[in-house]
């Protein structure tokens, strides 16, 4: 008897849930799911089957005659919830769960038409990833245990639901005004990438096996932004193999999404903040699109091995990235990830054990040990473990370790063993162990270089020594490359050095969300007021973590700033997701205490 997990009940000697129904009504005006989900199991079983769950109310557990199964909930943890234990009567080849979520649900947010584009109806969605599907569903809510799934969601009229599986057709609702949705997944997932989004909602199909979903309102510019996505899934394809999950749609949620993406197969969530209305942050997608070979097809096993998941993804983004654009964007992409990874390191600091690969998150919520180490780190080891190899030898591994671990989720150890079996010598060369085991960045973590990336840096490096570019020049600059500029300039500057950027560049009327926001740190910071106003529209308008952080930090480092911030947070902080909440406050939880005069 053992944990498979340390974010999850689910017990080593326990069968496992290999199917999962789900029969659910969407009630807004309560904030709540209700219904049931039937549990189908590895096999006939006996004796207890430890569930996870958290907030939810159990009405009721029943085998597949009708019996009733006797239940009990343990004492709640704030990480974890609540262990349920079903003790199963001989022979149990599925039990169902009637239960009902909580309002405060952490997987779900509801929103009020005030905070939709349409501002008509309201828009539920889902984020489970990390260990939040628990709060929606009752389950063995570890990436361990895969399922399949099928659906029946139940909405009131003049709504639409999508899921992460494939629409399975659509039926009038039990209730008067309502119409039921249905869905099926064939494909076993890590029940984190179980997602469900009701709103009001358009499709546009982009190709004959992707449609991108919206609000009315969106739909259109999210159908001319996302336009190429067809030829990124075949160039993805020819890097990583066919593509198994039949279809690749998109849905642009509201703007209190807390992430850029989320990769849930069939039905990537994306945030509204990638239509900038020039394609500039399509590229952004071929992270959420690399997500379906590694990740998805491939998943860790827990948190813990994190890594395997996002640094295997953004490897493969900046691989897809090259293919399309050429080695100079993958260069650019490995730049403005290094900013990234600096941040994260000095916010953790460099000896922090969650600046390691594989780190031990027991007693940890993995929300709290979120970053981008597994990101940039992780994908340094992989482009590392590709230079050493050859990248010949790396893509014929690569297809390998896809083909035999297709469909299921493994450790760091068990991905460790394979490379030395494929590879022999190879791990021992990049020090594999210390990549995995040691905080920080190893001293062979290898660098990314080119003519253009030289020269932007070395320019705003020279920034304090009176170098400026010619305006003709930065004319001429991609967002890639203004953005690596940005990102190198003093984080504050004194009056006519933010005067004349503005003049040079008209960055504050910006829709690229990354040049925008990097503009805003650094004016933020440097206590200019112009820009204020700007500040306080994106900071009310966009619930993403990646732009919430830097932002309300910059804003913490001026006695003004840190009081707009503060006037900010408490108007805007009712709209944000929970997630983006626990961000910002931990931000200004570090501003100094206000002086006393």
């Amino acid at each position: 008897m053992a944990l498979i997990d340390p974010h999850s009940c689910a017990d080593s000697v326990q069968p496992r849930t290999r199917h999962v129904v789900l029969n659910l009504t969407v009630d807004f005006a309560a904030k709540r799911l209700e219904g049931d989900a039937t549990l189908v199991l590895s096999g006939p079983s006996a004796g207890p089957l430890d569930l996870d769950a958290k907030g939810l109310e159990i009405r009721s557990v029943t085998t597949g005659t009708g019996a009733a199964v006797p239940f009990s909930l343990g004492p709640s943890d704030p990480i974890l919830g609540e262990r349920l234990r079903v003790e199963l009567p001989p022979g149990t080849e599925a039990v169902t769960v009637r239960y009902a979520t909580s309002p405060g649900a952490a997987a779900l947010q509801w929103l009020s038409p005030e905070q939709t584009a349409g501002r008509k109806q309201p828009f539920l969605f889902s984020q489970c990833q990390a260990i939040h599907a628990r709060s929606m569903v009752p389950l063995q809510d570890t990436a361990r245990i895969r399922v399949t799934y099928d659906a029946a969601v139940t909405v009131p009229d003049g709504l639409v639901a999508v899921m992460s599986a494939g629409p399975d057709g659509v039926r009038p609702g039990a209730a008067p005004g309502t119409t039921t949705f249905l869905f099926r997944m064939p494909q076993p997932i890590p029940t984190y990438l179980i997602a469900l989004a009701v709103g009001s909602l358009e499709g546009r199909d982009l190709s004959p096996r992707s449609r991108v979903w919206a609000e009315p309102e969106v739909v259109d510019a999210a159908a001319w932004e996302f336009a190429g996505i067809e030829e990124m899934i075949v160039k993805a394809e020819g890097l990583f193999g066919p593509y198994d999950w039949d279809r690749y749609d998109m849905i642009v949620l509201p703007p209190s999404f807390p992430y850029g993406g989320m990769e849930n197969p069939r039905m990537t969530f994306l945030t509204p903040t990638l239509l900038a209305g020039d394609r500039s942050l399509v590229d952004v997608v071929a992270h959420e699109l690399a997500h379906s070979w590694t990740g998805n097809l491939v998943t860790n096993a827990t948190n813990e091995d994190f890594w395997l998941n996002e640094g295997f993804t953004v490897w493969a983004e900046r691989r897809i990235l090259e293919t399309i654009h050429g080695p100079e964007a993958a260069v650019l992409g490995w730049a403005t990830g290094q900013k990234a990874l600096d941040e994260s390191v000095e916010r953790f600091g460099a000896g922090s054990p969650l600046t390691r690969l594989k780190t031990d998150l027991k007693g940890i919520d993995p929300d709290e040990a979120f970053s981008s180490v597994p990101y940039e780190k992780g994908a340094r080891f992989v482009a590392l473990l590709e230079r050493t190899a050859g990248r010949a030898a790396f893509d014929r591994f690569l297809r390998s370790y896809m083909d035999t671990f297709r469909f299921t989720s493994i450790s760091t150890e068990e991905f460790l063993a394979f490379l030395d079996e494929k590879l022999p010598g190879v791990s021992t060369t990049v020090g594999a162990k210390e990549w995995f085991y040691a905080a920080g960045m190893p001293a062979n973590a290898p660098v990314f270089r080119s003519e253009s990336l030289e020269r932007l840096t070395a320019l705003a490096e020279g920034w304090p020594d009176g170098v400026r570019p010619a305006p003709e020049e930065m004319a001429r600059w991609t967002p890639p490359e203004l953005l690596v500029y940005l990102q190198h300039l003093p984080r504050e500057m004194d009056r006519p050095s933010l005067d004349w950027l503005e003049r040079t560049l008209d960055l504050t009327a910006r829709g690229n969300h990354e040049i925008l926001v990097e503009w805003l740190v650094i004016a933020g910071g440097s206590d200019h007021e112009p820009v204020f106003p700007r500040i306080r529209e994106v900071l009310s308008r966009v619930g993403r973590m990646k732009y919430l952080r830097p932002l309300y930090a910059a804003l913490g480092r001026h006695e003004r700033t840190r009081a707009l911030a503060a006037e900010i947070f408490a108007a805007a902080s009712p709209g944000y997701h929970q997630l983006s909440t626990r961000v910002v406050a931990s931000v200004m939880a570090k501003y100094p205490a206000p002086q006393i005069r």
